[in-house]
């Protein structure tokens, strides 16, 4: 990439880190990528699809094979640390934590780079997606015509990665991210005077030994062998200090590898939950409410990502996947593809996802795109 392509692309990766929008809220950074693109030359472009998000098409010569190519934009409800940050985040409680903003500018790049490559030919799509974060922005592209509207062959994406070195590009044999489900646990009890418990039905209890009993579900009913997590991340209850409440909640999220895995983790929540009420004289409800499935990459795609991986950066073939969820996931239950991740260099000083102190590697951008014009190419040039 040429010097003054990456200055640009940081300077437009920093405006969006400087203005970011929440998950449903993407308009201003939907707006901002419509411009860029438009400045870039670029004609075929579609916004609001499936919310806030924007499809744009590059074709060149005469070729019948489509490719996608896809980046997320929204940021999180987060508060960012470092105010000294020259382009740290200007809305109150929201920043990209995740990296966002480097995904949408390295999209931006490869089109840049598409753009000027007159080797290539066939269709490209550019998937800028809305509400990855939770927001189901894939489902809803999907169910807004994405594949029908913009026909692709294939499709891919990639997500920075900190602790792996700067620029290299991992690609998983399979399962790159795990599915999740968000759970909601509630303890219905009797509230009463602080002083006076044996008059109660106290919900906090139930709470709390439910709290250390999930932990048993992965140590004791899941296979060793197999990947399961249940984080407690809420806990809601109480009005008075004087008071036991009427009612306590756990909210937390659960991630698996294997589908089997993920039907346990359901049955066993909810057994915990039913005998910890029956011992405190509680009602307990669970709300299990799955999310995204595994992040799978199809193996023609997984190893067309590699080679073109391989064109502008280190590889790596050897990680384990993350319990981390992706929204990506939905995409490729529709179209063969492959999801990669490309190292945003050390995690240190709170440089991991969802830190308060995250920021996106500028330095990587180079890669990010290139990678992502050099599958490009690769997939329209493959029989």
């Amino acid at each position: 990439m040429e010097p003054s392509l990456h200055a640009e692309l940081t300077a437009w990766r920093r405006h969006l880190h400087a203005h970011p929008g929440l998950t449903l809220d993407e308009g201003e950074t939907a707006a901002f990528v419509v411009g860029k693109l438009r400045g870039l030359g670029v004609t075929e472009i579609e916004t609001g699809v499936g919310g806030h998000g924007v499809v744009a098409t590059l074709r060149r010569g005469g070729g019948n094979r489509s490719v996608g190519l896809r980046a997320d934009m929204d940021a999180l409800p987060i508060q960012e640390l470092d105010a000294t940050l020259p382009w740290r985040s200007t809305k109150p409680g929201v920043m990209h934590a995740c990296g966002h903003d480097g995904h949408t500018t390295a999209l931006l790049g490869a089109a840049a780079l598409l753009l000027r490559d007159e080797s290539w030919s066939g269709t490209v799509r550019l998937v800028f997606q809305p509400a990855e974060e939770g927001g189901g922005g894939a489902r809803a592209m999907i169910a807004d015509g994405l594949f029908s509207r913009f026909p692709m062959d294939r499709i891919f994406g990639w997500h920075n990665w900190p602790g792996l070195p700067a620029g290299t590009i991992a690609v998983h044999d399979a399962a790159v991210m795990a599915a999740g489900a968000r759970f909601a646990i509630t303890f219905e009890g009797h509230a009463g005077h602080a002083a006076l418990p044996h008059l109660t039905r106290d919900p906090m209890l139930g709470a709390g030994h439910c709290i250390v009993a999930l932990q048993s579900i992965v140590a004791r009913s899941v296979d060793p062998l197999k990947a399961g997590v249940i984080s407690v991340t809420i806990v809601e209850a109480g009005e008075a200090q004087n008071q036991v409440p009427r009612r306590a909640q756990l909210h937390g999220t659960a991630r698996w590898l294997d589908d089997e895995v993920g039907g346990l983790l359901d049955s066993r929540m909810r057994e915990v939950a039913s005998g910890i009420a029956a011992a405190y004289g509680l009602q307990a409800e669970v709300e299990f409410r799955p999310g995204v499935p595994v992040t799978a990459n199809h193996p023609a795609e997984r190893d067309l990502a590699a080679a073109a991986a391989a064109t502008v950066a280190p590889v790596r073939r050897d990680m384990a996947a993350a319990m981390t969820g992706e929204d990506f996931a939905w995409f490729l239950k529709q179209v063969p593809g492959a999801f990669v991740w490309i190292g945003n260099g050390p995690a240190e000083d709170g440089r991991e996802l969802h830190h308060p102190a995250y920021d996106f590697n500028d330095a990587i951008l180079p890669a990010a795109s290139g990678f992502l014009a050099a599958t490009a190419r690769r997939a329209l040039g493959e029989g």
